[in-house]
């Protein structure tokens, strides 16, 4: 004779399986070390680069992403030595050239890009030698002052590509017009270029006046090809992607999903891949050709995370996160300087990248610096 099962029974048992299967879940996720108790096998270079006195007094002001190109050469990216507003200095006003070269030893070789930005953020330089930067600015006025060029167009909104002489090679948005569609961006906040040239744009830095939070991708001649997110949690969305690399030995495509805390990994067609919490809140991402991902962040806890305008709390950890690029195991921590001039959220290194030899460079918009670590052998 079959017996049926009483309802009461039926519902523990369905109590226990879901325990269990929960338990077992926890058991098989990743467990990773905390910052605190990794490695720092790097050193400062103390006085590393050298700016002439003829700028600023060779003082940075709000230094905001850095590059190394193939050369060997240290690409900087500057908010043309302005530290006002605090954390997103303007060049409004300003007639520096925001864009800066050094050799390894940190002599200044070139500098160009003056009057050509408002609000600097996202920087790279291509396989050619292009600089390609964007501008955040999304205000016709800046500190009082009309955010303009010398031919009276609004600066801002747009993704340049650039020569070595600071001639614009192709525009990608339209200067002073924000919006969601195919030719328009809201807030750009980096740009990478591909091995074959496609380029990719994170767009939607937070308070974008159309709320979008997302990647556009475009062909090597500037023609739209997809866009992929929207502003959510879920895998494949985003909440400030405050950066993007494309690299690494899989080509893939790295995006600093600020707000979400996570870096989230796609392959250049924009599938999902991977979304990463355990390297805390990024603000930049870098990948070298060792595969070795690099990450400034921030840990900060559920009460703060989410909120931009948030201050740096006491003991909250913030610097730059050494993992793997394929699966994201977590190899070292560098600790942020204490020298910092301002509280802004986040990670002072606001731009990050290492050269062939693992020595790192970080664009420190906190302490208004470009610092130099070596790899120790």
């Amino acid at each position: 004779m079959a017996y049926a099962a009483r309802p009461g029974t039926v519902f523990v048992a369905g109590m226990l399986l879901a325990a269990g299967l929960a338990t077992a879940a926890r058991a098989q996720s990743p467990q990773y070390p905390k910052p605190t108790e990794l490695p720092n096998p790097y050193r400062l270079v103390e006085g590393w680069p050298t700016l002439p006195e003829s700028m600023n007094g060779g003082h940075f002001g709000e230094v905001i992403r850095v590059h190394v190109h193939s050369d060997g050469n240290i690409w900087v990216y500057h908010r043309c030595f302005n530290t006002v507003p605090p954390g997103g200095a303007t060049c409004v006003g300003r007639s520096e050239p925001p864009i800066l070269e050094f050799d390894p030893s940190g002599k200044l070789l070139k500098s160009l890009g003056g009057g050509l930005v408002a609000g600097p953020h996202g920087f790279t330089v291509d396989h050619e030698g292009n600089p390609w930067v964007t501008d955040v600015n999304d205000k016709q006025t800046v500190l009082g002052m009309p955010a303009r060029n010398a031919a009276g167009q609004v600066l801002g909104q747009e993704v340049l590509k650039l020569d070595q002489n600071g001639k614009v090679l192709m525009m990608l948005g339209k200067m002073g017009v924000g919006g969601s569609g195919t030719d328009t961006f809201d807030r750009p906040t980096g740009v990478a270029v591909a091995a074959n040239g496609d380029i990719f744009v994170s767009d939607g830095h937070s308070g974008n006046a159309s709320g979008i939070a997302r990647v556009v991708k475009f062909a090597k001649d500037g023609r739209f090809i997809k866009t992929w997110g929207h502003r959510g949690s879920a895998p494949g969305d985003f909440d400030d992607p405050h950066d993007i690399f494309v690299g690494g030995s899989l080509g893939r495509v790295y995006v600093a999903d600020r707000l979400n805390s996570r870096i989230q990994v796609f392959d250049q067609d924009g599938n999902f891949v991977a979304a990463w919490h355990q390297f805390g809140q990024p603000s930049s991402v870098f990948v070298g050709t060792d595969d070795k991902l690099y990450v400034g962040v921030a840990f900060r806890d559920e009460a703060s995370r989410r909120n931009a305008t948030s201050r740096v709390q006491p003991g909250e950890l913030r610097g730059i996160m050494v993992g793997n690029a394929i699966d994201g195991s977590l190899l070292a921590f560098i600790p942020d300087p204490t020298d910092l001039t301002t509280v802004a959220p986040g990670t002072s290194a606001s731009g990050i990248a290492a050269d062939a030899m693992g020595n790192v460079y970080a664009a420190d918009v906190g302490a208004h610096k470009v610092r130099k670590y070596l790899r120790l052998r």
